[in-house]
């Protein structure tokens, strides 16, 4: 019976991994087992329940009705296996496994591993794999547990997501580079400056500003120096290479001890959503929630950096 039980997950877990990711191949990586094996898998459940689960062709796989019909299913049962790891989970009060952590470059190393660290530090038994991209990454397809994303979540059937926090920039430079060049009161004055932008999928991102009525408007500059890095679009600021847009997260420390200054051109109080993201099949996974509920409780309603900037 146990045999038999353990025969019955590893198909239903080799089914559900290659409707996710699209693949024998891709599901075999996100399994850590080679491609045949999923094949195989997916072919004795299918011989099992007595119908064709995937169609295949040369180029794809893709569900047939009865197969959406039992991937759906599936779905269900994984919602209540994690349902009950959940509450284990909460009457022991640890978690455990591996969890696949996808963070923003900048604002991952700076702001969110210090906490992975607290939490792994608490829950021995928990192992993390964390990667750094500013690429929106599919965490179906790529196999990712858990995303943290600066701004709009993305709005996806497969994923769900919660907001744990808000992000906040100014606009900023090295008092080195205003006492030379004067101190801008308006945005209009911008074209006077030389302004650094942060670049994203190779176009710069606009500014935020508050217009003298309250609303909150967004200019396009044509930056002297574009760069696609968080830190080192802080440094360059620093180095007195001209004005930017900072989140004030990645520039708190340097806010603080006036090594940067806020010129007087008013920044909405909110620039964005923090918000973190993770597939539906996984939804209630105790390693999961336990990781989400500490940055909701660190990060709102005002995160560190914030108390004390400008």
């Amino acid at each position: 019976m146990a045999l038999n039980l353990h025969s019955q997950l590893q198909g239903i877990s080799a089914f559900v991994h290659t409707v996710e990711s699209g693949s024998f191949t891709a599901a075999a990586a996100r399994m850590g087992v080679s491609k045949s094996a999923v094949g195989k898998s997916v072919a004795r459940l299918e011989d099992r329940l007595g119908v064709q689960l995937l169609a295949r062709t040369t180029r794809r796989l893709n569900l047939t009705v009865e197969g959406q019909a039992y991937f759906q299913s599936c779905l269900r049962v994984l919602d209540e296996l994690n349902a009950a790891e959940t509450l284990l989970a909460a009457r022991k009060r640890s978690v455990s496994g591996l969890l696949r952590v996808n963070l923003p470059v900048s604002f991952g190393r700076l702001c969110i591993m210090p906490i992975l660290a607290e939490i792994a530090a608490q829950n021995p038994e928990l192992e993390l794999d964390v990667s750094f991209t500013d690429r929106l990454v599919d965490l179906v397809e790529e196999g990712v547990d858990l995303a943290i994303r600066l701004g709009p979540p993305g709005n996806h059937a497969s994923v769900i997501g919660r907001r744990i926090g808000a992000q906040r920039s100014v606009i900023c430079a090295s008092p080195d580079y205003l006492n030379h060049r004067g101190r801008p009161r308006s945005a209009s004055e911008l074209a006077d400056h030389d302004c650094l932008a942060f670049a994203k999928d190779g176009r710069p991102l606009p500014w935020r500003f508050c217009k003298s009525d309250g609303q909150v408007s967004e200019i396009s500059i044509r930056p002297r120096y574009t760069i696609s890095h968080g830190e080192a679009l802080r440094d360059a600021t620093l180095a007195g290479l001209g004005i930017a847009y900072l989140s004030t997260w990645l520039a708190e420390a340097e806010l603080r001890s006036g090594r940067l200054e806020v010129v007087g051109i008013a920044t909405p109080v909110e620039d964005g959503a923090i918000s973190a993201i993770w597939p539906r099949s996984r939804d209630l996974a105790p390693k999961v929630r336990v990781v989400v509920d500490v940055l909701v409780e660190r990060l709102m309603p005002v995160a560190r950096w914030d108390q004390s900037a400008p």
